[in-house]
């Protein structure tokens, strides 16, 4: 199976000449009310580690995460796990070590592997570079409570197989919704009871998409609890500096104000 997959993506890609298209231009993207959404949004710490089982025993056969350091799995507002669950996941991996000319187990500050393929596209960033029903075009209203749309893109599309198969060129395509298009060159990764979680949560096909979906929200903007936090403050701070400066406009200007009145 995941050599199938594998040859899929490869042929996925070739088809649309290697460059990113913006998605949900074309192909329909469903509308998921994720917890991180909104200004006021953050991420469900269960959702993540769903999310990067899903990650570990269906995508990762032919998709990296190669910018993304193992040891942020540890951190605060992500999957937030254990420091020895963190070194447990990355020692399953392994890396060329230059100095020891030799292959050895991943550490924490080393990151995820690359891409199994060569041309497989890499899905650190997937759920940005992606935009769907709100964006990049979409009002900034729009973009500040559902976002650009990318993890919307990635669970509809994950969701969006039909069925139907072709094949052109020698190459399989599976009709999707959501792709551009309509057919896409990668078969369908997720079926029913896939996989089994530890906490029980549903594994319906539309519960382990949104789960990676929100994953991979994740990889490509891990920070984002953070820069919320922080944008809260500087609201804040502003609203309360705006109203001193009115304030002390206000009684600078007031003597002047009735003297020019009494003249």
């Amino acid at each position: 199976m995941f050599k199938k997959i594998a040859i899929a993506a490869v042929a996925a890609l070739t088809l649309s000449g290697g460059v990113a298209m913006a998605a949900g231009a074309e192909g329909h993207v469903e509308n998921v009310d994720f917890s991180f959404q909104g200004p006021f949004g953050s991420f469900d710490q269960n959702q993540l580690q769903r999310g990067l089982q899903v990650y570990t025993e269906v995508c990762a056969a032919c998709h990296g995460l190669r910018y993304v350091p193992l040891r942020t799995l540890a951190d605060e507002g992500g999957p937030h796990l254990p420091e020895d669950q963190v070194r447990a996941y990355a020692a399953q991996f392994e890396i060329f070590d230059a100095e020891l000319d030799d292959f050895r187990p991943r550490v924490e500050t080393d990151p995820f592997p690359m891409s199994n393929l060569e041309n497989a596209p890499d899905l650190s960033l997937m759920a940005k570079a992606r935009a769907g029903f709100s964006g990049p075009y979409g009002t900034g209203i729009n973009q500040l409570f559902k976002g650009m749309g990318g993890p919307e893109y990635i669970y509809s599309l994950l969701l969006g197989y039909t069925g139907e198969e072709k094949t052109e060129a020698g190459v399989t395509l599976y009709e999707n919704t959501a792709f551009p298009g309509g057919w896409i060159a990668m078969a369908p990764p997720l079926y029913e009871d896939q996989l089994e979680f530890a906490d029980g949560h549903s594994n319906s096909m539309e519960a382990v998409a949104e789960d990676v979906a929100a994953f991979l929200m994740w990889t490509a903007e891990p920070k984002m609890m953070a820069r919320k936090q922080t944008g809260l403050v500087a609201v804040i701070f502003l609203s309360v500096l705006t109203v001193l400066l009115y304030l002390t406009n206000k009684r600078i200007w007031m003597p002047v104000k009735r003297k020019e009145k009494n003249v």
